[in-house]
């Protein structure tokens, strides 16, 4: 597939630019919603429940025709759909990216790049993974209806492929490609079900395939560790010490401190953040703590901010970390300040400040939210099509016409976005409480 050329790329870049520019920005208004099932990341279409261990598509169950099947690569067939046995899909990893396709047309939405038990082991031929039981990770099932009334049920299973080096080119073949995660996260129409079901699921297999590359040996005996349970838990080799290990979660506290006297609310600037861009306050738990004490403290600890007060408001898995922290959660908290004189610890953030009700209402309505989505998602598209690697299509769509909003928040995708937007926008009781419903955000 040839690649575009970089001026071919800006063309084509500031073309979909004005596409996107010429429709009417976005507003929030708090008459108007999308109804989110549940915050970006979580539920998880594949995993509502888990099964018990005599169920047929439990991780045990699966695990064992999983053996079968490998142990019959020769002649496998795929069941048919009146089979008692579950289909299997794939959905392969690189260095912690999805592969992913795109659907070409206007819309530009992403898909992951599932492929059939049968049509994996055809491509893994001849190359450098060689497929193994331990390489597969069970991820969950679902059953399917049929047109004429039956169902069947589908098994996925996720697996690590860094090692194949050739397979970027094979896939590449099919228009798909490995995807950072945070890219497809930021391409997602949060407004659509199905696509924000595929981004929770692979939010979870990033997770736990990330685990298990991190969670190699024994923290007891020093032993290697092996996966059971279809790559969902993982067992010390050592006879002696046989202890199990489960995948790690990584509680983090992410509060919107408020400034109730004055109707203010506190936001940070760290070094990595993107330009002009503002947030919460946040950081890890840690051991013999309390959510509270951990929101009072690393209020203190990065802004010299005291808080009395603090109020539970939603939480959000976030697989999009780094790989050596694969599993944070993020539990998101109105803190109320008893204090006003802000003193940035400078190691941890560039700059924090208070900002009024309105400055907040302002950041939300200048982030061209659906801009930023769809220039990821034709992003994701033009990446699939065999675009040159390394070429930054971000840097062709940030041309800026009119007054720059002196700052912006987060994204819909992000638990911040909907703790400052539930207090922009007087969804906070005089308790503290969110009025806002669960898996509601303004739209806009």
């Amino acid at each position: 597939m040839l690649p575009l050329s970089s001026s071919s790329i800006h063309h084509i870049s500031k073309s979909i630019f004005s596409l996107i520019s010429s429709r009417k920005p976005y507003c929030f208004s708090t008459m108007s919603t999308i109804n989110l099932k549940s915050p970006v990341f979580a539920g998880n279409p594949i995993r509502s429940k888990t099964p018990k261990s005599d169920h047929p598509f439990s991780p045990t169950s699966a695990f064992q025709t999983l053996k079968i099947l490998l142990s019959h690569q020769t002649h496998f067939q795929e069941p048919s759909p009146s089979s008692s046995s579950p289909e299997f899909q794939v959905l392969p990893f690189r260095k912690g990216r999805p592969l992913a396709g795109s659907t070409g047309d206007l819309i530009k939405k992403w898909h992951l790049g599932w492929l059939s038990f049968g049509d994996f082991r055809d491509v893994l031929e001849n190359s450098e993974v060689k497929l193994s039981e331990e390489l597969l990770v069970y991820l969950g099932y679902k059953i399917k209806e049929e047109d004429e009334g039956n169902s069947n049920s589908v098994v996925y299973w996720g697996i690590d492929v860094s090692e194949g080096v050739s397979l970027v080119e094979k896939f590449g073949g099919r228009k798909l490609t490995f995807v950072e995660l945070r890219t497809l996260m930021v391409a997602t129409d949060w407004s659509d079900d199905d696509a924000m079901g595929q981004l929770a699921i692979a939010g979870h297999a990033r997770a736990l395939l990330e685990w298990h590359n991190t969670a190699r040996f024994c923290g007891s005996c020093g032993e290697m560790l092996v996966p059971t349970e279809a790559g969902t838990r993982k067992q010390c080799i050592k006879e002696s010490c046989k202890k199990r290990i489960y995948p790690r979660v990584d509680p983090v506290v992410i509060m919107l401190v408020i400034d109730k006297e004055n109707d203010r609310a506190l936001l940070s600037k760290a070094a990595r953040f993107v330009p002009r861009m503002w947030s919460c306050l946040a950081g890890f738990l840690e051991p013999g703590e309390s959510l509270e004490e951990a929101v009072r403290r690393e209020t203190w600890e990065e802004t010299g901010i005291q808080v009395d007060e603090v109020v539970y408001h939603s939480s959000q898995p976030w697989p999009v970390g780094p790989s050596s922290m694969p599993c944070q959660l993020m539990i998101g908290f109105f803190a109320y300040a008893t204090s006003r004189e802000i003193n940035v610890d400078k190691r941890e953030l560039e700059d924090a400040k208070w900002f009024s009700r309105e400055e907040v209402k302002n950041a939300l309505t200048f982030a061209e939210y659906e801009k930023a989505q769809k220039t990821s998602a034709y992003k994701v598209d033009q990446i699939c099509k065999g675009v040159e690697k390394g070429q930054n299509l971000a840097s062709d769509f940030n041309v800026e016409s009119g007054e720059l909003a002196s700052m912006f928040v987060p994204g819909p995708f992000a638990i911040a976005h909907h703790l400052i937007s539930s207090w922009a926008h007087d969804q906070v009781s005089e308790s503290g409480i969110s009025t806002q419903k669960k898996g509601v955000v303004p739209r806009l």
